[in-house]
């Protein structure tokens, strides 16, 4: 029998859902204040225990797209951030905020639409999903950006993410692509991100992939 990955918190005004596969308990919901999310306590999760405005907000705080919310009188419901951002996270994976289309997404993770934490280091069991594998792998990179992309507008719209199979991450709609201490350094409609962990222009692809034989699956 398969093990259970998507748990849900139902309360008498909203559900929230938890897909295990995708978090990497960065930790937004637990250190959240208030009574929706509390460790040790079972259930973990009760969305009865405070506001709607807060499940929604709290919910959207999750950067790998694990958690979501379902409101019964269909309020609350998520929508895009207004422009779609990559942040390259000091020594981590690449944390993709917008209105995602990720090629191959799972149907039971509806936050990937949304919200996603992508690897780089190029050791993940999970690809093209973080599992922190970089910090058991001890991969260093701390996020420095040094191009400027073609300096379009970014006018949101939807974001297409296609994981090339044994090569980069290809990246299709308008972005900016922010550094590990959150400047806004990158911005254009096309670009190819680094997953293997070893170009040496990251975040962007150079070809290495093809040299240290770099498998995505």
């Amino acid at each position: 029998m398969a093990k259970k990955t998507v748990f849900q918190y139902a309360g008498t005004k909203a559900t929230v859902s938890w897909n295990g596969r995708l978090c990497i308990h960065v930790a937004e919901c637990g250190r959240a204040t208030g009574d929706l999310f509390v460790g040790g306590r079972d259930p973990w999760c009760q969305p009865d225990l405070t506001t709607d405005e807060d499940v929604a907000d709290v919910v959207k705080r999750c950067p790998t797209g694990a958690l979501t919310a379902d409101f019964l009188d269909g309020s609350g419901k998520e929508q895009p951030e207004p422009v779609n951002t990559v942040n390259v996270a000091y020594n981590g994976p690449l944390f993709v905020r917008g209105r995602l289309a990720i090629q191959d997404a799972p149907a039971d993770a509806p936050g990937l639409a949304f919200r996603a934490a992508l690897c780089r280091c190029g050791k993940s069991r999970k690809k093209p999903f973080c599992d922190n594998s970089h910090e058991k792998e001890g991969f260093s990179d701390y996020g420095a950006v040094g191009e400027t992309g073609t300096r379009k507008h970014n006018d949101g719209g939807e974001l297409t993410i296609k994981p090339i199979e044994n090569g980069p991450l290809m990246f299709n709609g308008n972005l900016t692509i922010r550094n590990g201490g959150g400047r806004d350094a990158w911005h254009g409609n096309r670009v190819a991100l680094c997953r293997c962990g070893a170009s040496a222009n990251k975040p962007f692809c150079d070809g290495a992939h093809k040299q240290v034989g770099f498998k995505s699956d």
